[in-house]
């Protein structure tokens, strides 16, 4: 699934071209409403992308330009209510969220009873859980609340493929799901409003230690404190991910990630960590029969490494 919520057109059709280049599947792109995504959303069905992906505010404007040019329309809530308006949008697919998910965080209802709630409210739309899912175990809990399939994040930041800075991936590998705090607004420079979970790490502790002021009065507010890969400056509690080549005090900087961290341990190729997944997931059902299984090789199918 890619995300260039913020990339200019050309890049957005550059990753397109180069994704498809890559793989015979299906593939999505994810766009965050809270930004403009009309141009974006052109682009996407210009290159016939085969998923639609959105995430936050309300989908409707854009759902049926999104199934008009051939695409099935995923939307990512964080409670029923919002669920029930995605469907009676017209979605194709509910991405039901929990609290645990790392990242930007819709509700604040956890994945086990928020899973099947959404799928009693909306069947027989399907249903994706997200939050909290990281190994085989996870997986199957899923699927027995009637998931349909999962959305993994967190666990493919441990992946050899994924672009982020190596101390991230290193703190990545280290923590515990106490190690994560969920945030109403702190890194919010660039997206306002938009509650997430992330690593507590020094900036974390440093506006707690100062009482949790609020912004205007955070502690080294608008201090410069990292270049991103491209040379462009990022300040402290901007909502910037630290990527392979940003440079500068990138324990300062946002690390997004969701409680499953804790399950995280080893660097593994992306291919390795689905294959893992889903054996350990069929093993936990029993590993009994060609239809268990060709269901456990479409659940892979539908893995979403963020």
């Amino acid at each position: 699934m890619l995300v260039p919520w913020r990339a200019d057109l050309d890049t957005v059709r550059r990753q397109i071209r180069e994704t498809r280049e890559l793989t015979g599947r299906p593939f999505g792109v994810n766009l965050n409403l809270d930004f403009p995504q009309e141009e974006r959303l052109a682009v996407c069905l210009e290159e016939r992308v085969p998923v639609i992906s959105f995430f936050w505010r309300d989908p409707s404007p854009l759902i049926s330009r999104a199934k008009a040019g051939g695409a099935a329309v995923l939307h990512s809530v964080g409670s029923v209510a919002e669920a029930r308006r995605a469907v009676d949008c017209g979605v194709d697919v509910v991405v039901a969220q929990g609290w645990e998910a790392g990242g930007h965080v819709r509700g604040t209802v956890a994945t086990l009873p928020l899973v099947p709630s959404v799928i009693d409210a909306v069947a027989p739309t399907p249903v994706v859980a997200a939050g909290g899912i990281a190994d085989g175990r996870g997986l199957a809990a899923v699927l027995a609340l009637g998931a349909d399939a999962a959305w993994i994040g967190t666990r493919f930041l441990a992946s050899t493929e994924a672009a982020i800075h190596p101390h991230s991936r290193e703190r990545v590998l280290q923590a515990s799901a106490a190690d994560t705090v969920y945030l109403e607004n702190l890194f919010d420079r660039g997206w306002e409003n938009a509650p997430h979970r992330v690593l507590r790490n020094r900036t974390v502790e440093q506006w707690e230690a100062a009482g949790r002021p609020a912004f205007g009065q955070r502690p080294g507010e608008g201090e410069a404190i990292a270049r991103s890969s491209a040379g462009a400056p990022v300040v402290r509690y901007q909502a910037h991910t630290p990527g392979a080549g940003t440079e500068g005090e990138i324990e300062e900087l946002p690390m997004w990630v969701g409680q499953s961290v804790g399950l995280v341990s080893k660097l593994q190729p992306a291919a390795e960590i689905v294959r893992e997944i889903v054996d350990e997931a069929d093993t936990i059902y029993g590993g009994s029969g060609a239809s268990r299984r060709a269901r456990s090789r479409d659940d892979a199918a539908k893995i979403n490494s963020g």
